[in-house]
């Protein structure tokens, strides 16, 4: 009878564990009610594309909900995407020594393309890719968003697999993890802290060319999406202040919740991934992820789908060495140099090729004289830019060290970071415009500040992200040796966020130049105020469609982006690597 009785009660705990408790009657309606969204926002995108011709663009404020969730739905994909390409490519720079030497000054060039050039070459691929449906014209506008967002968070995910500490990886060969293991146990989570505040940034930096990618116009075919950027590119055009202070309120709800559903959730799972030997004394907070592990259902429901990534990440594949396979005796040398060799003339070979075909195409309506003014040009914008970066530099990263020391101080400043680094600079324009005609003053210097407004927030996202991911046991070392003032930033602080930093300044001085062809020809209305230099030149040529001068202007901006970056921020790249390295 004892028996039966045990067996019964074992029974009924079971069944139990399966009834729902309170928490899961909170959690349910909100994930029913996020799913229900997404397929409302899925079922639309299949529509006729003549569906968007009839619907055009009501200021009406009723609308804004709907196009919200457009808006929103069209980032979190290119977000999916930033973060597959984000994988796949940094680990493919930072792991293969000859693929470094092409795909990262690649990355520098694709930071520095303008979005309108993007969109002007993939809006027809994907219009005749899905013909006559508007998934085709949300893939475009999806594109031109993930061009946004993509690359700053490889530049993190590479400058993370660039710095992990030789100690932990000495630890995983000893194990005899393999690549696949290694990258999924010990890389991937070394990174999670700095990528999660680039996926913050790269979130909030989308917003600046929602815009541009929900407004297409292919030949004299105009494209408008439903979404918060069109309504805001209708308002400026109407001149309508009431519906821009709508775009701005509904920015702002927007963005509160996807930072209470998404990077507040993240950034506290992700600081169980900080690299330390003592407990955080305040770790990041969400109340989503509480409310998740307290309830009953969907947890149990959720422990399978984490048993099986877990098993994934341990499964023992044994992918190729991208550093290549280590041969007896002298073999390693002469293969290697040959290899070497061989890749140096393949690459040498086709940059040699693109130069010319776009030497060949700049020649037809483009002379040497003009040529030499566009260097100037790009001479004058490159002070601008390195002024702009030094100055947001000394700005952000105390602020970025405080804010992230302090994680009560960061779930408070998070939502707010991001709202700031959202504000569309476009809004500002009829504000500049206005003042320095008022007061004559030089658009050279006062149209400057446009440039890093958008920008500026890479380094603060990048700074907090590694003041954060700091070992917590490295500072009380600090503060046991008395260690205080200048010689506190100088050997504690400054050499642990160094790397962070590095990767903050490259994006922030690549989106710089991308920024500068609207912020250095700004207009509102009729009246337009231009300062000497290469953006204002790039967008000039735009509105006049001479695309030799256009070409000529993006190709030299390209080359000032990557002899910049070779020439400062790799050196200074390679010695956070070789002696700021948290082993």
């Amino acid at each position: 009878m004892e028996f039966g009785f045990n067996l019964n009660r074992t029974a009924n705990a079971s069944a139990w564990r399966l009834l729902p408790n309170r928490w899961d009657f909170v959690a349910f309606p909100m994930i029913i009610c996020i799913i229900a969204l997404a397929a409302v926002g899925f079922h639309e995108t299949l529509a006729p594309i003549s569906t968007l011709q009839t619907q055009a663009i009501s200021l009406d404020p009723a609308n804004l909900p709907e196009y919200a969730l457009r808006t929103t739905l069209r980032m979190l994909a290119a977000m999916v995407a930033s973060l597959i390409f984000t994988l796949a490519y940094g680990t493919l720079a930072a792991k293969s020594r000859r693929a470094s030497v092409v795909l990262v000054p690649i990355l520098d060039i694709l930071q520095s393309v303008p979005v309108l050039g993007y969109i002007s070459f993939t809006v027809t691929f994907f219009l005749a890719l899905f013909p006559g449906r508007v998934i085709g014209a949300e893939c475009a506008a999806i594109f031109a968003i993930f061009t946004s967002q993509a690359w700053n968070m490889t530049f993190s995910f590479y400058q993370s697999l660039r710095t992990v500490p030789r100690d932990l990886d000495e630890v995983s060969r000893g194990f005899h993890l393999t690549n696949w293991q290694r990258f999924w146990k010990l890389e991937v989570p070394f990174s999670m802290p700095g990528l999660i505040w680039n996926m913050m940034m790269s979130m909030s930096g989308g917003w600046f060319f929602v815009v541009a990618s929900e407004a297409i116009t292919v030949g004299n075919r105009s494209i408008v999406l439903p979404g918060i950027g069109a309504y805001l590119a209708a308002a400026i055009g109407e001149r309508n202040l009431g519906a821009i202070g709508w775009v701005i309120l509904a920015m702002t709800v927007v963005i509160l919740a996807y930072d209470q559903l998404m990077f507040r959730p993240l950034v506290a799972w992700a600081d169980k991934f900080r690299m330390e030997n003592t407990s955080s004394g305040n770790a990041p907070e969400s109340w989503l992820l509480d409310l998740i592990r307290r309830t009953r259902l969907i947890h149990r429901l959720l422990v399978p789908a984490g048993w099986i990534l877990a098993k994934a990440a341990r499964v023992p594949i044994k992918l190729p060495s991208l550093q290549g396979v280590r041969l007896p005796l002298r073999a390693p040398v002469s293969s290697t140099r040959a290899g070497d060799i061989t890749w140096g003339a393949v690459v040498l070979v086709v940059t040699a090729f693109v130069v010319w075909k776009v030497v060949s195409f700049v020649a037809t309506g483009v002379t040497w004289g003009e040529v030499g003014h566009v260097f100037v040009l790009g001479f004058i914008t490159l002070i601008r830019v390195v002024v702009l970066i030094a100055i947001a530099s000394v700005i952000w990263v105390p602020i970025g060290v405080l804010i992230g020391l302090r994680p009560a101080l960061a779930e408070k400043f998070q939502p707010l970071a991001q709202f700031l680094a959202a504000f569309p600079a476009n809004l500002l324009f009829p504000v500049f415009v206005v003042v320095i005609v008022r007061w004559h003053l030089n658009p050279d210097i006062w149209l400057s500040p446009l440039i890093v407004l958008g920008t500026q927030w890479y380094i603060l996202f990048n700074v907090i992200a590694g003041a954060s991911a700091y070992p917590n046991d490295y500072r009380e070392a600090a503060t046991n040796f008395q260690i205080r003032g200048w010689q506190w930033w100088k050997k504690v602080m400054l050499p642990g966020i160094f790397p962070y930093y590095v990767t903050g300044a490259i994006t922030a001085s690549g989106g710089a130049w991308n920024a500068s062809i609207v912020a250095e020809a700004v207009s509102w209305g009729k009246t337009s105020v231009v300062a000497h230099g290469l953006g204002a030149y790039i967008a000039q040529n735009t509105a006049d469609g001479d695309y030799p001068k256009i070409i000529l202007g993006i190709a030299v901006m390209s080359l000032f982006v990557t002899l910049f970056n070779r020439l400062l921020w790799r050196p200074l790249y390679a010695y956070a690597e070789a002696r700021l390295r948290l082993d």
